[in-house]
């Protein structure tokens, strides 16, 4: 709870409104765990799948 006072304290969110800081920090907690999750899906997925580009 500590690293997330800090982190609101040294940012822009630090005047906002209480639930304004929650929506961000959910928005991007949201973000990161996605992002790791696909990591590690392509991580154990990927020689198996076949990706194709193109139009």
């Amino acid at each position: 709870m500590d690293v997330i006072t800090t982190i609101i304290r040294n940012s822009s969110l630090h005047g906002m409104p209480r639930w304004y800081q929650a929506i961000s920090i959910l928005l991007f907690s949201i973000i990161v765990s996605l992002i790791v999750t696909m990591y590690t899906l392509l991580l154990f997925n990927g020689p198996d799948m076949i990706i194709r580009f193109g139009y």
